[in-house]
């Protein structure tokens, strides 16, 4: 099902519209021709792809906390949102090892109240809750996790995220599943997402894009650990795909298929080391790298792959992107940005239309 004509003049409710993943989906939907209201804390990078897309003045954006309910239920009553995407997180695992509660209480009581406001709104509604890969209980086989593995977690950050995913599950079968609930619900866990506009500390890419900058080694922590590599518009046409089946209001057992959790992650071939990546990242734009693997450091998962099948069944997704395009798109964003700061809302939206350009050639069937 194509997703084009699912969100134009749609009422979106869009939590963490100030992250990195946020305001490329912002960006999306609005070029989509839906309303999206937005709900966040302000950007915490400096610059911030937010601030750069101009997305203040281009939706109803609100400041606030999730862990606000008594706001929060008030924002999603005010907006009466068709689609509430929930992307609002803690998204770091070494900041998650600094501030555990902190992670907690955002990552799991900030679900909750997104869920409970949306209840308590009662008014028909298609819910997609962000997680991630790393709420897998990772074991660091040869294994590529599916949505029916076990949930864990390690660190703070993986179990916070793993926890959201339960609460999810609980909220689905505990209120929004009967066959005829105004509430459908579902779980995108998505594979690591490089991208233009990521200035976070201590993610990889916005790393190798600061000291090239600088003429600067680029620092790499963990390189020969493995990760599913996709651009972030992988995940994001995965979960407006998600909404949009979601949003038809399939009937019976359709509806118990769909209102579950998804992978959606790259093809096989993306699952690289840190050390691959940073050498494709060389080959765009020149530098050096050197190995600062320091021992003593807090624990990190050394390998995660994803299965992508119930996803590419159930909903006729498929990533558009291979790794090396991934990696070309997301250093030409930075190139271009590097050149022309002033113009990034434009190569965003350039890099949308590109990739729904190239999905609709290969009649992958949400961009038909």
């Amino acid at each position: 099902m194509a997703f084009a004509e699912a969100y134009r003049g749609k009422r979106i409710f869009l939590t963490g519209h100030t992250g990195f993943k946020g305001s490329w989906l912002a960006e999306w939907l609005l070029a989509l021709g839906a309303e999206v209201t937005g709900y966040a804390l302000p950007p915490n990078t400096a610059p911030a792809l937010f601030v750069q897309l101009g997305l203040a003045r281009r939706l109803q954006h609100i400041e606030a906390d999730i862990r606000d309910l008594a706001r929060l239920r008030g924002a999603v009553a005010a907006a009466r949102p068709d689609f509430v995407f929930h992307l609002a997180a803690q998204p770091l695992v070494r900041e998650s090892y600094r501030d555990p509660v902190e992670t907690y209480s955002t990552n799991v009581m900030g679900t909750v109240n997104v869920l409970e406001a949306v209840r308590q709104a009662a008014r028909p509604c298609t819910v997609v809750v962000v997680t991630t890969d790393k709420c897998y209980e990772n074991t660091e086989a040869q294994h590529r996790y599916r949505e029916s593995d076990p949930l864990g977690g390690h660190d703070p950050y993986s179990s916070s995220k793993a926890a959201a995913e339960l609460v999810t599950s609980a909220y689905r079968r505990s209120f929004f599943s009967a066959p005829d609930s105004a509430v459908r619900l579902a779980s995108g866990r998505a594979g690591n997402v490089l991208g233009g506009g990521d200035w976070a500390q201590d993610r990889i890419v916005p790393d190798c894009i600061r000291s090239l900058q600088h003429g600067e080694a680029i620092p790499v922590r963990n390189k020969v650990s493995t990760r599913p590599w996709q651009h972030v518009l992988e995940p994001l046409s995965g979960y407006l795909t998600l909404g949009a089946r979601l949003a038809a209001r399939p009937a019976g057992p359709d509806v118990s298929a769909l209102a579950t959790a998804f992978n959606f992650g790259p093809a096989p071939e993306a699952n690289r080391t840190v050390a691959e990546l940073v050498t494709e990242i060389l080959r765009h734009w020149p530098g050096r790298w050197e190995d600062r693997s320091d021992p003593a450091s807090v624990h990190e998962a050394r390998r995660l792959d994803l299965a992508t099948d119930k996803a590419e069944n159930l909903l006729q997704w498929q990533p558009v992107w291979p790794f090396e395009q991934a990696i070309a798109r997301t250093v030409d964003w930075y190139r271009a940005h590097h050149s022309h700061p002033a113009q990034a809302a434009a190569f965003t939206l350039d890099q949308i239309t590109a990739y729904t350009t190239e999905a609709r050639s290969r009649k992958i069937s949400w961009a038909a």
